[in-house]
């Protein structure tokens, strides 16, 4: 997985989703992004699963049963968009 997907998801996720007093650096990359981790929601979900098919082709629907394991982590979705890039 590419380090550059994982910063440009990190910067994405602070301007997309409005993360107020947050730098790129303060994300962990293993981290849960939902509850205990960066306690992202479901709203925030969906606004980043248009923001990645947006940005990288990807299209992620709601009735993906991956979606909690795509989801789990900035490194779980790099490796997704890595796999999966259109862009």
């Amino acid at each position: 997985m590419g380090t550059d997907v994982i910063d440009e998801l990190k910067t994405l996720l602070i301007t997309e989703l409005n993360l107020e007093d947050i730098s790129p650096d303060d994300i962990d990359a293993s981290a849960p992004l939902f509850r205990d981790g960066l306690g992202l929601d479901s709203i925030d979900a969906l606004e980043l699963a248009v923001v990645i098919d947006r940005k990288y082709g990807i299209k992620i629907k709601s009735s993906d049963e991956r979606n909690k394991e795509i989801f789990s982590s900035l490194n779980a979705l790099a490796d997704f968009i890595t796999a999966n890039r259109t862009r």
